[in-house]
């Protein structure tokens, strides 16, 4: 039953997050879809792989889950990311949803 195709449960407690990232915000945090991704951004700029650390340390604190269970699939150099969350439980898999609309 997911509600936007930026979700995709792989397992139970798994799942790959499709992104659309925008460094150097003012601010960090979610800003609806944009197209088939969700939108993020970052209050991070593009450069030595800052925004990418900001980006996982965001989202592991968002879904309450450790750092490492947070992994950058694809998209280390574009604003199209593609990460793998793990030990995701349903309050956060709402929680996500509900910054999917």
């Amino acid at each position: 039953m997911d509600d936007s195709p930026a979700i995709r449960l792989q397992a139970a407690g798994v799942v790959t997050l499709s992104l659309h990232v925008q460094p150097g915000a003012r601010q960090t945090g979610f800003a609806g879809l944009h197209g088939e991704a969700l939108k993020v951004r970052l209050a991070a700029p593009p450069v030595d792989g800052k925004a990418n650390a900001c980006l996982l340390a965001f989202i592991a604190e968002f879904t309450g889950v450790p750092r490492r269970a947070v992994t950058l699939l694809s998209g280390e150099t574009s604003r199209q990311k593609v990460l793998r969350i793990e030990q995701l439980d349903d309050a956060a898999l709402l929680r996500l949803r509900a910054a999917a609309r």
